[in-house]
């Protein structure tokens, strides 16, 4: 099954958005240490929402939640990614792809690459690193940058990407130091030049080159049942455009046809809780911010109305705690809010409040 669709824009009203932590500038570092997601106030008393990703790859440490926690924010947002991310031989090396960066985009957040350039010897493996840290002070360029950017965060992005194969080789540079002072062997550095020429051949080839590993990706994942899942039903693929020219490949968890409606289910599973945690809620909720915006959504060539759904298994009885109660009336006022449906163990929710 593969579903096709077009977004115009997007309008969304975010209920699970946490408080944000306030920081100076000056304490840039501190905030990197200490919050996934956070406010900046520069000398001027703007602010900026900021999120971070500790890996470009999207399925680590639930990037779209931190990038959720931002989503309320009614100034600048942006979200800062590592061009790339070596944790060492023994550990997983991630890249950034054009699609994710084409995401955000779409969303109105501004992207800071940056790259690692301080991490510590992993003493649980011999070649593997931990504790990896940005490049403040690049960082703090980029940030002074956008704050004095006047156009969207389209353009910006796309002025971010022309700077691909320069932030990259400052990374490469920076692993090679790191593998020196720490002792631990990293991936190979051929490799990554391979990917550098890729990066350094254009836009149009590193569209080209990310949208076919994104592919590959889906592909794998419509072929898995992820151990957060819990699903009954049939996945699909789904290609989404938009106006913006971008193009984004995902898999949706599960589709049900009933007459012209087309039900698209973002599952969240857990197995030992009463419910999923509220990371993987906010991460399923970002999905949600596309799905209740999709335009002109056809499968096999049919038409159909979209209707997005939450769903949420889990492995033991619902026990209503109070934070549980209070969760479940959050989402299902922002649900009604933006027009998608909660199923909590195959039963539809949300017709009063709990």
């Amino acid at each position: 099954m593969h579903i096709h669709a077009t977004i115009e824009g997007i309008q969304y009203q975010p209920f699970f958005g946490r408080k944000l932590n306030e920081y100076d500038i000056s304490h840039l570092q501190e905030a990197l240490q200490t919050d996934a997601s956070f406010l900046l106030r520069f000398p001027d008393s703007s602010q900026v929402a900021v999120s971070v990703w500790v890996s470009p790859k999207r399925t680590r440490s639930y990037p779209f939640a931190r990038v959720y926690d931002t989503y309320g924010f009614q100034g600048k947002k942006i979200t800062l990614i590592p061009v790339y991310k070596d944790e060492g031989f023994d550990g997983e090396r991630d890249y950034l792809q054009w699609d994710t960066v084409s995401l955000m985009s779409l969303l109105g957040v501004y992207v800071i690459l940056g790259f690692y350039s301080h991490a510590e010897k992993n003493p649980h493996y011999p070649n593997k690193i931990t504790r990896q840290q940005m490049d403040i002070n690049f960082l703090l360029e980029q940030f002074h940058a956008v704050m004095n950017y006047r156009s969207d965060a389209l353009h910006w992005n796309l002025v971010q990407t022309e700077r691909l194969a320069e932030i990259g080789r400052l990374a490469c540079e920076s692993y090679r130091v790191i593998s020196e002072r720490t002792g631990v062997k990293m991936h190979s550095f051929e490799a990554v030049e391979k990917r550098l020429a890729v990066f350094s051949a254009g836009r149009e080839k590193f569209i080209s080159f990310s949208r076919r590993m994104a592919q590959e990706a889906q592909e794998r994942e419509f072929r898995t049942v992820q151990p957060k899942e819990n699903l009954k039903g049939k996945k699909a693929k789904i290609t989404i455009l938009n106006y913006l020219g971008g193009e984004y490949h995902f898999t949706c968890d599960e589709v049900e046809i009933h007459e012209n409606s087309l039900l698209l289910m973002e599952g969240k599973h857990s197995r030992d809780a009463s419910l999923p945690s509220l990371s993987d809620i906010k991460d399923g909720l970002l999905k949600m911010i596309l799905y209740t915006n999709l335009k002109d959504v056809s499968l096999n060539g049919m038409k159909y109305i979209p209707q997005p759904v939450l769903k949420l298994t889990t492995g033991e009885l619902l026990h209503e705690t109070p934070q549980i109660v209070e969760t479940l009336n959050i989402l299902l006022r922002e649900a009604r809010a933006n027009g998608f449906w909660v199923m909590l163990n195959e039963n539809l929710i949300g017709s009063d409040e709990r």
